[in-house]
């Protein structure tokens, strides 16, 4: 198969050894799913491309303003899984601001695109800013300059959004490969951190979410939690989720969910590989953070046996995006590339964004029906309440323990409390 290539800023990037060549998608009569888009390279292949061309690429950069004044001035060679976080949460962004149809074309100035584009420029006051991420690593027991895992630029991320009042948008991280449905719900239905200014927010898990409504009394119970059985290629109509978000729009805030997991000790278990390829089908994904064994990557997508990613080892100047004429194409990558699902590191994250509760709902339902029910060992697990022996929600999100990338749950306060 050809390799097709892009010529903007060639002569500028430097390439981390390792890095493999670029060739474009194989002619095939399997399907290639992105980010919940189904396409065919027999017949879709400019808008696959176009699409994988529209996703924010952040890479390497060099020559930007010292991180904390005296650090460095460049993220070569430590900050691959900080710009994983970063494209992941600049996807989601996109999806939540323009809409997941939303295409990047050279040339035409979206305001909207350029704003969400300007949060991660390498400047210090940008909110999700290498320097941001790297700065508030500290507080996860990273020093600057040191690797990040899945699950910390995760929890990093986390702390940085609820200074995001434009998107006043939850992160929620999930603690040991669990969601918790009515963790969720009482997250998104809180008033964002500007709206809550001054005001209390004890108890918050108090009231059971079933009491509030958020449980649809026609849905059947099973295992704890209320689904309903839908097939995977079903949605809601767009005048059920219009309802829905009309309804619990001044309730429920968007959703950003990581779910970080370890599938295996070296490697992936193979029992796993059918479940990870069900997630880029679902259409609230936002895809994988992970990588190659110490060579993070970002994964948008599958086609066969084979991962579709975004490579953030490419060392590249660093670019000023002013709104009227922004330098935004090494932004943007002409080209995916592919590896084998074998070749993954074990340490994942799995992203799921959720524009609304009717959103939320029908994950749910595809997740237990598609991830849970029909898997021996599923990847996670979906449970309504939170288990009695778990640390509330509340000292959760107060930050009173650490997540470690083991897996181990740390108390942090008195109580020397630690649940392995």
């Amino acid at each position: 198969m050809a390799s097709y290539h892009c010529t903007i800023y060639d002569s500028c990037m430097t390439y981390e050894t390792g890095v493999f060549d670029f060739e474009d998608f194989p002619q095939t009569e399997e399907p290639v799913w992105i980010l919940g888009k189904k396409y065919s390279t027999l017949y879709d292949l400019e808008e696959l491309r176009n699409d994988v061309k529209s996703k924010i690429w952040l890479t390497y950069r060099k020559r930007f303003p010292p991180i904390g004044d005296i650090g460095p001035t460049m993220d070569t060679g430590w900050g691959c899984m900080l710009r994983c976080g970063q494209m992941a949460l600049a996807q989601t962004l996109i999806n939540h601001h323009l809409g997941r149809e939303w295409m990047w074309e050279r040339d035409v100035i979206n305001p909207t695109y350029v704003k969400i584009l300007q949060m991660f420029q390498d400047k210090k006051n940008c909110i999700y800013s290498i320097h941001q991420i790297a700065q508030m690593g500290i507080l996860e027991g990273k020093a600057i300059g040191q690797w990040f895992g899945p699950n910390t630029v995760a929890q990093v991320l986390k702390k940085l959004s609820v200074y995001d009042d434009w998107t006043s948008m939850v992160i929620h991280v999930a603690m040991d490969n669990t969601v918790i449905i009515d963790d969720i719900r009482t997250l998104c239905r809180m008033p964002s951190s500007s709206q809550q200014m001054n005001k209390p927010c004890n108890n918050i898990c108090s009231t059971s979410m079933r009491n509030r409504g958020g449980i649809n009394s026609k849905m059947s119970l099973e295992n704890g939690i209320y689904f309903q059985h839908p097939t995977l290629d079903s949605c809601l109509s767009n005048e059920q989720v219009q309802s829905s978000s009309n309804n619990s729009s001044s309730l429920w805030r968007p959703l950003l969910l990581f779910i970080p997991l370890r599938l295996g000790l070296t490697e992936v278990n193979r029992m796993y590989i059918r479940s990870l390829k069900t997630t880029f089908k679902l259409k609230q994904s936002i895809g994988i953070i992970g990588g190659r064994p110490n060579h993070a990557l970002y994964f948008i997508g599958i086609v066969g046996d084979e991962l579709v990613f975004l490579d953030p080892h490419t060392t590249q100047p660093t670019t000023v995006l002013n709104a009227d004429s922004p330098d935004d194409e090494s932004y943007h990558c002409c080209y995916a590339s592919r590896m084998a699902f074998t070749e993954l590191d074990p340490s994942i994250a799995l992203c799921f964004y959720f524009r609304n509760e009717a959103d939320f709902d029908l994950w749910c339902n595809h997740v237990y029906k598609f991830l849970i029910a029909s898997e021996k060992i599923p990847l996670f697990e979906l449970n309504k309440e939170r288990p009695p022996h778990w640390p509330t929600l509340e000292s959760e999100e107060a930050g009173d323990y650490k997540v470690l990338e083991e897996k181990t749950i740390v108390y942090t306060t008195d109580n020397g409390f630690q649940l392995m």
